[in-house]
């Protein structure tokens, strides 16, 4: 257990960003599922709406450090190229 003030305010902060964090995850992987499920249908007019919703939720994620950059682009890669096959 923290006894200093300072490691006692971490512990707080620590919890509360990991529910930000956490939600902001869920989140992406909620918008990646989207565009999976619609290229697995094989509808690739719905594969690009939800892409345009994904793609700049994954850049974000990324851009406040809960993804790596290089994961977010590795993913929106495989992904439009997914897209381009159908």
């Amino acid at each position: 257990m923290a006894h200093h003030k300072s490691a006692k305010k971490r512990i707080r902060r620590n919890a509360a960003r990991a529910i930000v964090n956490g939600a902001r995850i869920g989140r992406i992987r909620t918008y990646v599922k989207k565009v999976e499920a619609a290229l697995n249908v094989g509808d690739k007019d719905a594969a690009l709406a939800a892409m345009q919703i994904a793609e700049p939720e994954m850049a974000r994620g990324a851009q406040l450090g809960v993804l790596h950059k290089n994961t977010a682009a590795r993913k929106v890669s495989r992904l439009t190229a997914r897209i381009k096959a159908l």
